[in-house]
């Protein structure tokens, strides 16, 4: 053989290899956005979850306060019908979520029967931890995609990137004043 020939083909494999390694690290990297995205969405059930119950735990203290534990349910029912609308729409439901959780939070406050109810003490507890969670995988969720979307539009990776439709995520964006866990300070201690 023909020492070009040699050479040809030794670049045409080195480069092979290169795309071939650079394409696998572009799925490796969408894949794990979507195992972090998943992972914000089973915070997000256990949320879901924990709302029914905390709003039948507090509803018969809070009878006249019918409008706060109607806005909670519809907005939970938002966020879960948000769910399948993608990253953006599923984060503005979710802090509509957190933003009527605390205001029946607040409500909470004026009542100190529930102040003293354990079973809503220990929902409250749950929901704070959930929400810590959240923002949690919030977080890796959204470096996973600043990772991922830096990638796709650096050279090389974004010959590759748009040559096979590896295309741009969105991050799942808190707004500001969701930036906070909803608390209640119980006034014990």
């Amino acid at each position: 053989m023909d020492l070009t020939l040699i050479i040809i083909l030794a670049v045409v494999v080195v480069l092979v290899v290169v795309l071939i390694g650079i394409y696998n690290g572009l799925i490796q990297r969408r894949m794990r956005i979507d195992e972090a995205f998943a992972q914000i969405e089973v915070q997000l059930k256990r949320r879901h979850d924990l709302i029914p119950n905390l709003v039948n735990a507090v509803k018969g203290y809070m009878g006249f306060e019918q409008k706060v534990l109607t806005d909670v349910t519809n907005a939970r029912a938002g966020a879960i019908a948000a769910g399948a609308q993608g990253p953006a729409q599923q984060a503005a439901a979710e802090n509509m979520l957190t933003s009527t959780l605390r205001s029946l939070f607040a409500v909470v406050e004026n009542y100190p029967e529930l102040k003293a109810n354990q079973n809503v003490l220990e929902l409250q507890e749950q929901l704070t931890t959930t929400e810590n969670q959240i923002s949690f995988s919030r977080q890796h969720y959204n470096a996973t995609v600043l990772d991922y979307n830096t990638n796709i539009a650096t050279v090389p990776s974004v010959l590759i990137a748009g040559m096979f439709g590896f295309i741009k995520r969105e991050f799942f964006d808190a707004e500001p004043e969701a930036a906070s866990v909803p608390t209640v300070d119980l006034g014990f201690g």
